[in-house]
């Protein structure tokens, strides 16, 4: 019996909310920088101007970035939108980010700021929402780069304070998230 190759699926629900998971080439530490932030910042802004959408909840650290958006309704298109972050952000970013790519990624003319593909999830339910949204903003303390999320400067997290979702000292004991996201 031989095997068929898995086809990448994508969700395609209109309106829909969605978790998502992009990391950078090779890991490599890309994002850690003032200037690689202001870039990203931008080609988000630049992006959501010409096709709307909304980040319920970001975090950004210096390898991979999650976020949850949730699109307007009768929309289903994010990977327009991933593609636009990822070449705006790729033309914008500091050139001492930008290392030689590989030979295959020169044959096809191709940076290597990104990996080729993300991780997405489609948000089922609130609860799914709320998990995902603690997993975004848990996320610098897993990777042990904080004690705290309201440490991390990175993230929507100050934000969910403000508005009362959560207490300043949210996190600081050990969470379990297990079987919520994916890097």
């Amino acid at each position: 019996n031989p095997t068929l190759p898995m086809q990448c699926r994508r969700a395609i629900v209109p309106g829909g909310t969605f978790f998502f998971t992009l990391v950078t080439d090779r890991r490599r530490p890309i994002l850690a920088s003032d200037a690689a932030m202001d870039a990203l910042r931008n080609a988000f802004r630049s992006v959501r101007q010409s096709r709307p959408f909304e980040i319920d909840a970001i975090v950004v650290m210096p390898d991979h970035l999650h976020c949850i958006w949730t699109l307007p309704a009768g929309d289903t298109d994010y990977s327009t939108r991933w593609r636009l972050i990822k070449t705006r952000f790729t033309k914008d970013c500091p050139a001492s980010l930008r290392q030689t790519p590989d030979t295959a990624r020169l044959r096809k003319g191709e940076q290597a700021i990104w990996q080729h593909r993300y991780w997405e999830h489609q948000i089922r339910d609130e609860t799914n929402f709320v998990r995902h949204v603690e997993y975004i903003h848990y996320n610098p303390v897993k990777h042990g780069l904080v004690r705290s999320p309201m440490e991390w400067p990175h993230s929507s997290f100050g934000r969910y304070v403000k508005a009362g979702v959560y207490p300043l000292d949210w996190g600081r004991e050990l969470m379990c998230l297990e079987g919520v996201g994916s890097e």
